[in-house]
């Protein structure tokens, strides 16, 4: 009878264990923000504001997951609405052809503990492109507010906007080529 109850208990953790969880991004607290310099001597920073982003994992510590993004072009924010209407124009986003921006990763290296480099491709201005982010996971919690169970995470990363075709027009010395991409996210099962 034991053995029974032994081998038992191993089938189920050894089917717990191959269980991937999604957990989805908390709006209230994640952000996609990134930042451009302008002219060369200053930063412009701005947000994404509409998104969805979750990570699909087995492994509790994070080093099988799989994290897919997905933002409203039209969500652009700099603080400052003629830029911004400016930026979703066909001279730069051109929302109205490409509404939608997404990553989705396709590997995950760990580096250290919560340390990560997470690779992927990024879809946005109708162009797929590589993109490769340091990935760190902050850890979990039960958030003692709602009680339940938090990851957090923070991706960084940065990006040519002319390989996606986004303000061609406008050298690098008046708008800055690089793009750094700064994402945080609060995320539940």
């Amino acid at each position: 009878m034991k053995k029974i109850i032994a081998g038992l208990a191993a089938s189920l953790i050894m089917c717990s264990a191959g269980a991937q969880t999604t957990f989805k991004a908390d709006k209230f607290h994640s952000q996609l923000k990134f930042d451009i310099t302008h002219t060369g001597v200053s930063t412009v920073s701005g947000a994404f504001t509409d998104f969805e982003a979750t990570v699909t994992a087995a492994k509790a510590d994070f080093s099988d997951a799989v994290f897919q993004l997905t933002a409203k072009s039209a969500s652009i924010n700099t603080g400052i609405e003629p830029r911004d209407n400016h930026l979703k124009t066909d001279q730069f986003f051109d929302v109205a052809t490409y509404p939608a921006l997404s990553y989705t990763s396709t590997s995950v290296n760990k580096i250290s503990e919560g340390r990560f480099t997470l690779n992927g491709n990024l879809t946005m201005h109708g162009v797929t492109k590589p993109v490769i982010m340091d990935l760190w996971y902050r850890g979990t919690i039960t958030n003692p507010m709602s009680k339940k169970e938090v990851s957090g995470f923070r991706a960084t990363g940065k990006i040519n906007r002319s390989d996606f075709g986004i303000g061609t027009k406008f050298p690098g010395n008046s708008i800055g080529e690089e793009v750094i991409i700064i994402a945080d996210g609060e995320f539940s099962k």
